[in-house]
């Protein structure tokens, strides 16, 4: 064999070798080990919040949030199920990784909200026998979870959801439907669970929706990219250690006159 050719055969199996380890890395990037918590954010990541600051986070309306931090969590204050707060980190694809606590009275109900439409359902499933599409680990109104790894209240857990949006055409109709696989507890509860349009009538788009939001869902259908919300439904739930690491190129830092000029 020519010496060229040989060399660009080498070259080839090279790149091949490359392309594969990096595979390989993001295969094991996912889930990380969630025996103890907190899990510290891998270098990738954006840290929405860590304990301290919560300027990642904005209200319904763009505003500054209202829930308080206690003990390094940021505590669900109610205001009528309509009192989500917002990241103003936007994306694509991603894995989106939140630790909370439900309180010891009450039902615990709240939620991960992404891009404001399908929601990886929090509430107190401890005891549940037969699961269904309104337990912890399932996505609300789509599917319901794998298997019941749900703790009891006061102590911490932890999903870790690897997310792709659905993809839209020039028309804004989905072509092609989006994918959800989540660990809680370190339990698979959805793996690779498709899903096209919203279902839910309480979702942040059309229950309590604000101009703000309005605007995000607009942009939201023509790029298909959005936030991670957190949700109020009435319990004081506390959320820890939540951050995103995209898996595209597509994430950015949403300034809502910037992207209204547009």
């Amino acid at each position: 064999m020519h010496k060229y050719a040989c060399g660009s055969l080498l070259l080839l199996i090279v790149s091949l070798l490359s392309l594969a380890a990096a595979a390989a890395d993001q295969d094991t990037a996912f889930p990380p080990d969630q025996s103890k918590l907190p899990v510290p954010p891998p270098d990738d990541a954006i840290v929405l919040f860590d304990g301290g600051d919560t300027g990642h986070f904005v209200s319904m309306k763009g505003e500054e949030i209202n829930w308080p931090i206690k003990d390094g969590a940021l505590v669900s204050t109610v205001r009528g199920h309509k009192n989500h707060i917002v990241s103003t980190l936007h994306f694509r694809d991603a894995h989106i990784h939140v630790e909370f606590m439900l309180p010891e009275t009450k039902s615990g109900n709240s939620g991960v909200y992404i891009h404001g439409n399908y929601e990886l359902q929090i509430l107190n499933s401890h005891k549940a026998k037969k699961l269904s599409q309104h337990h912890m680990g399932a996505i609300y109104g789509f599917s319901k979870p794998l298997a019941n790894a749900a703790r009891p209240p006061g102590e911490w857990q932890v999903y870790d959801i690897r997310y792709r949006a659905p993809r839209r055409d020039e028309n804004e109709k989905i072509v092609e439907k989006g994918h959800i696989t989540a660990y809680l507890n370190g339990k698979k509860v959805q793996e690779d669970t498709r899903f096209g349009e919203p279902r839910s009538v309480y979702h942040p788009y059309r229950y309590g929706t604000t101009p703000y939001l309005q605007e995000i869902w607009k942009q939201q259908k023509r790029t298909m990219t959005g936030p991670v919300f957190l949700q109020d439904h009435g319990n004081p739930v506390r959320f820890r250690n939540v951050w995103v690491r995209p898996l595209d190129d597509k994430a950015f830092f949403y300034e809502p006159d910037q992207q209204d000029k547009k």
